[in-house]
């Protein structure tokens, strides 16, 4: 793997549009037939089942998903909540995060290395909209990526990790 990731990782745009929806697996499907999106590398999951993050390529373009988390403030529009995460990838990710932050963006995940390979972090606007903002540092094998992740979730506090739905 390279040393040096690119900020804003190959095959992405400086924007990408990041859903939360209900039920994940079911929304994969329909974009699949309704879009023909395809699944991009790996499904994470989170030890519930819920999906945690996925990634699809329709077109020429990427949209993130994932499954709603209430405990986490993730919902999905039919429970009365906006899904969109607007996602920026931009090479000084601290300074973006600062400057969003200064601006008046309130903090919903604070900015850190993720074990994904992405420097990553999501405020909330004025208006109540939700950004993350990233900078790819380090590039991962897949199978890196499912020792990371099952790394992180094995650490994840328990508030957040085996929380099942209602």
């Amino acid at each position: 793997m390279s040393q040096t990731a690119k900020a804003v990782p190959q095959g992405f745009h400086t924007l990408t549009p990041h859903l939360v929806v209900r039920n994940a697996d079911q929304a994969i499907e329909f974009y699949k037939k309704a879009f023909g999106a395809e699944v991009i590398g790996d499904v994470a999951r989170m030890p519930n089942g819920k999906i945690m993050h996925a990634l699809l390529r329709i077109g020429d373009s990427n949209l993130m998903l994932n499954d709603e988390m209430p405990e986490m403030g993730a919902l999905a529009p039919v429970s009365g909540s906006s899904s969109v995460t607007i996602h920026i990838y931009t090479p000084d990710v601290d300074a973006a995060f600062n400057r969003a932050t200064s601006a008046g963006a309130q903090v919903r995940m604070r900015l850190a290395d993720q074990f994904w390979g992405d420097r990553y972090g999501v405020v909330t606007d004025p208006s109540g909209h939700s950004w993350s903002l990233a900078a790819h540092v380090k590039d991962l094998s897949p199978e890196e990526m499912r020792r990371s992740m099952n790394d992180a979730m094995a650490n994840m506090p328990p508030r957040q990790a085996e929380r099942k739905s209602a």
